[in-house]
């Protein structure tokens, strides 16, 4: 196991909150060098030292500490955002399978900015197709899916999200399966603000610990995507 990440900077957030006062392609060259000292660093190491586990969890995740492989850009694409400037004031890494597609497919992240950060699994936006196929899971499987989400209804780290339908679908299910049946979306995060974890590996070791927990749902969802 590798050891190059120890942890974010107090000047990580630093950053975030002057890019938002300066947003702007002046400012941000003029202080490239604080963004790849304090963020992209960091976060290059902290994909490396992740890598192994994922790969544990699932060898197709690719684990490349690069910009468009594992890490977010910083610079904003305008071309649809109501949101004009020109950088991101957070950055986010992600774990997926090589996929053209892979807003429709689960996904493990981590998301920091300026406020706080946050971290978990699911989709980035789910096809009504897998939704349904989620939900033919949990009707004629119901015994099987118990098990699956048994251990996440024990914990108290991630709780389950995603948009969900005002009326229920199948009213005759028990409550335990409606808050999985009616979404329309689902992911599982945890949400933190800024805490001293941040500063130190422990955030690192959070992550393993947190993603490994999420394996029997991220292979439910896999099983179920279309």
């Amino acid at each position: 196991m590798t050891t190059s990440f120890s942890g974010f900077s107090p000047e990580s957030l630093g950053y975030f909150e002057r890019l938002a006062v300066n947003n702007n392609k002046l400012w941000f060259e003029e202080h490239r060098d604080d963004f790849e000292q304090f963020l992209m660093e960091p976060l290059k190491n902290l994909v490396s030292d992740l890598s192994a586990a994922m790969l544990a969890i699932d060898p197709e995740l690719v684990v490349i500490p690069k910009v468009d492989k594992t890490i977010s850009r910083i610079y904003r694409d305008t071309r649809f955002s109501r949101n004009k400037s020109p950088y991101k004031t957070c950055l986010w890494i992600t774990f997926k399978r090589r996929s053209p597609e892979w807003k429709t497919a689960p996904c493990f992240f981590f998301e920091i900015s300026a406020d706080g950060y946050r971290y978990g699994m699911g989709f980035y936006s789910a096809s009504k197709e897998t939704m349904d196929s989620l939900r033919r899971f949990i009707e004629a499987k119901s015994a099987e899916f118990r098990k699956v989400v048994a251990a996440f209804g024990k914990q108290d780290i991630f709780t389950v999200e995603g948009e969900r339908y005002k009326r229920p679908l199948n009213p005759a299910l028990s409550d335990d399966l409606q808050k999985w049946h009616g979404r329309k979306n689902i992911y599982f995060i945890c949400q933190r603000p800024m805490d001293g974890r941040l500063f130190t590996r422990g955030i690192c070791d959070d992550l393993r610990e947190g993603f490994d927990s999420l394996k029997p749902l991220y292979e439910l969802l896999w099983r179920v995507r279309r």
